[in-house]
């Protein structure tokens, strides 16, 4: 394997040697750089064409200019790296990390979220074959892959923050629009459920009746000004994804496994008020730190109840305990929800549809991360809704071809459950060709986040390559590149070497 590894690095280097060469040459010789000072009436215009004909070297051929900027992006290997100035003197390598910041803080969580989700759908769906919710997954995840991205941003930009900033200025919902909400969401569920007609009606009318109940109170209590889970609403909801985890990692005949969850559930719950304190301190270590400790006991509880498969229980006490936690996380910051709502640089409007970040806020841990969330929240989501088809659509097609071999009809035929037939024998495999479509997505994300980027004003790395190719500077759009080429090379052989670990068969040579 280490030969293999060794050759396509080497094979990489050659390539992102060309292909760099011929980016830094189309950038360099693509329009004039001087253009807007020949015709301007500045009285300083010479001085200041020769000034940035200096900085940009326009003395000398594209093609050699190449091999400088080479020479300085070489000792990036040694650990002096200089990948050149852009037009205002800062150094590249300087811009870069500031706009890496803001690109990987927006592509990461898409990327995750939309892995997640577009695998779980995939599943759900080729598991409900030519149902009407197989059929309604495909329509949207289709609609949403047709249609442009910057679309999608400025329906988010009008409904996600315009029309929702609108409706916290007055948040109250009257009874018929509320039942209105869940008559939709009782259809939804109806279709969704499995099992016969009467089973179907009967989940539509629960969900119906709760979805109403929940937005009726949350009209009369003011719940999106002032919101909040709380104990009771941690506890009930940890009961249940106790129950939800040890179906989906250990079965509910693993009654130990199922133990642990409950275990972690009631610690989270018994920590909850003596905890509050601490986190009014918190800084991002300290969270990190807890979140670690958090699954540490989620583990321990797992270990200490045993039973015939201890890393079952193991399994399950540290995803329960890490979700609990994410929620006491979640209601800390919904407590500080009020605070940053009638903040005087809000104005009342907190959902952002431009920038990174609120200027000049000041505030603590808690504020600070809500508002880096209000500021990402729509163009994280404009991604997610137009990278999740790919995963949906080959995770439902891998699925199905794995279903249909012999070793899970021999599965079943000796008796294993279904869950692990699904979750043991057939996910694996049918990851194999997914672990492709994920290493070409982030690449993808990261060059398409230019246009999200753009319509939501965050200068990340999408700013910089534009701007770079707007003015004919060759030097940050060769940074742009060689982050996103790095990047790309990398999830392939990431992904090809993971195609020996999912698949014994496959070996690397």
């Amino acid at each position: 394997m280490v030969t293999y590894v060794v050759r396509r690095l080497i094979t990489a280097a050659l390539i992102l040697l060309g292909a760099s060469f011929l980016v830094y040459n189309l950038t360099a010789l693509s329009g004039d750089p001087l253009e807007e000072f020949r015709a301007s009436n500045l009285p300083n215009a010479a001085q200041l064409m020769q000034a940035r004909s200096q900085l940009l070297d326009l003395d000398t051929p594209a093609p050699i200019r190449y091999f400088k900027w080479l020479g300085g992006a070489a000792g990036c290997l040694v650990g002096n790296c200089d990948l050149g100035k852009n037009l205002v003197g800062q150094p590249v390598t300087q811009a870069l990390g500031q706009a890496l910041i803001q690109t990987l803080s927006l592509v990461t969580a898409a990327t995750i979220l939309a892995i997640l989700i577009g695998v779980a759908l995939g599943i759900v769906t080729a598991l409900r074959q030519y149902s009407a919710l197989d059929y309604g997954v495909t329509f949207m995840a289709f609609l949403f892959f047709s249609l442009p991205i910057f679309w999608v941003a400025v329906l988010l930009k009008e409904y996600g923050a315009i029309g929702f900033n609108n409706f916290l200025g007055h948040p109250d919902i009257p009874i018929p629009v509320a039942l209105g909400i869940a008559l939709v969401f009782g259809i939804v569920a109806v279709i969704v459920a499995g099992g016969k007609m009467r089973r179907r009606l009967t989940v539509g009318a629960i969900v119906f009746a709760f979805v109403g109940l929940v937005l009726i109170v949350a009209g009369l209590t003011q719940w999106f000004r002032y919101p909040g889970l709380g104990l009771g609403v941690i506890l009930i909801a940890g009961v249940g994804i106790a129950f939800a985890v040890t179906v989906l990692a250990a079965g509910l005949q693993n009654r130990r496994a199922l133990y642990a969850g409950l275990t972690t559930v009631v610690v989270g719950a018994v920590v909850y008020f003596p905890i509050q304190p601490l986190l009014d301190l918190a800084t991002p270590l300290m969270v990190v730190i807890l979140a670690l400790v958090a699954i540490a006991v989620g583990i321990a509880a797992g270990y200490f109840w045993g039973g015939y498969d201890r890393s079952q229980g193991m399994r399950v006490g540290g995803i329960t305990a890490f979700i609990v936690a994410f929620m006491v996380l979640l209601d800390r910051f919904m407590q500080a929800w009020p605070a940053y709502f009638d903040d005087s640089h809000i104005r009342g409007r907190p959902i952002a549809t431009i920038g990174a970040a609120t200027p000049n806020l000041q505030g603590d841990f808690w504020l600070s991360g809500i508002d880096s969330f209000t500021h990402l929240v729509l163009p994280t989501a404009a991604l997610i809704l137009i990278s999740l088809a790919s995963y949906t659509r080959y995770t439902r097609s891998s699925m199905l071809e794995v279903m249909n071999m012999d070793y899970i009809r021999t599965a079943r035929a000796k008796g294993v459950s279904e869950r692990s037939v699904v979750m043991r024998h057939a996910f694996r495999n049918a990851l194999i060709p997914i672990a492709t479509v994920v290493a070409l997505d982030i690449g993808q994300l990261i060059g398409g986040a230019v246009i999200t980027e753009t319509v939501f004003s965050v200068r990340g790395m999408g700013f910089m390559f534009l701007d770079g190719i707007s003015h004919v500077d060759p030097n940050p759009v060769m940074g742009v590149f060689v982050c996103v080429a790095i990047t790309a090379l990398a999830f392939n052989l990431i992904a090809d070497l993971i195609y020996s670990a999912l698949d014994p068969r496959v070996r690397v040579k």
